[in-house]
């Protein structure tokens, strides 16, 4: 996929002057996955008796493979049309952090509907803070969403298709309840450690300093001041972490790492 066309050319990007440790990702699954578990509601997309779209605000729950978990009435026009057609998408976005929505994560499931059973209900009633109150109501239906289809964006710049497969494998990133708090307290008290692991690590031995914009199981993303431009860069853990407790030992040995 090739960059967008942006005017005058965009702004000056200091690339690596050595070749930087490789840092994983989480996957694009596993980033359907994380927005999925920290959301709770979207946008349903589902056809009308004249095959036209509709679209419509819904909470979710999640089964344990990622499959959303709907609960819908039949005295509303999604609910009809989901009786009668079952092919539906859901869209899910990750609240905003700045001005610009369209610098949010989000990401499309789309697939077709089939009746919930049990392990829909307790999965509706544990995501949806209100749903025990309605989920037996007799004219709702619970619906659970077979994914055949995802599109993670990221952001600008960042976005990729994950299969039905690597979704249903996929798990959320266990240290995104942390992530926000981990990457205020590295910015505010631990300035100089995120300068050495972008010297050290990240390729960019002239940094001047790094600010850390996200932190995941696998590592952090960071934006890199250079006498030559801004950068940005990623540097990893040693392994990933398991449990949102364990970020701050990655991170511990991540510095100490940069500085041997």
């Amino acid at each position: 996929m090739s960059d967008h066309d942006v005017p005058g050319g965009g702004p000056s990007v200091a690339e690596p002057l050595v070749a930087a440790e490789p840092a994983r990702r989480c996957s694009a699954a596993e980033e359907a996955r994380t927005l999925l578990a920290g959301t709770g509601q979207g946008a349903l997309a589902s056809l009308s008796d004249d095959g036209s779209p509709w679209s419509s605000f819904v909470a979710y729950g999640t089964l344990a493979d990622g499959s959303p978990v709907l609960c819908v009435s039949r005295l509303a026009e999604h609910g009809r049309n989901l009786q009668a057609d079952p092919r539906a998408s859901l869209l899910v976005v990750a609240p905003a952090d700045g001005p610009d929505p369209l610098a949010a994560g989000r990401v499309t499931l789309a697939g077709a509907v089939r009746p919930g059973g049990a392990d829909a209900r307790a999965a509706y009633v544990a995501g949806v803070p209100s749903g025990d109150v309605y989920v037996d109501f007799g004219d709702f239906d619970l619906w659970v969403l077979v994914v055949e289809r995802v599109r993670w964006v990221g952001g600008y710049g960042r976005m990729a298709s994950a299969s039905a497969e690597d979704y249903a494998a996929a798990g959320p990133d266990p240290v995104a309840s942390s992530a926000a708090g981990a990457v205020a307290h590295l910015n505010d008290d631990h300035a100089d450690a995120l300068r050495d692991m972008a010297r050290a690590l990240a390729g960019h031995p002239d940094a001047t300093a790094a600010t850390c914009t996200g932190a995941d199981r696998y590592g952090l993303d960071l934006t890199i001041a250079t006498p030559r431009g801004v950068a940005t860069g990623r540097v990893g853990f040693a392994e990933p972490c398991g449990a949102a407790g364990d970020l701050r030992g990655a991170t511990v040995e991540l510095a100490r790492r940069a500085r041997a």
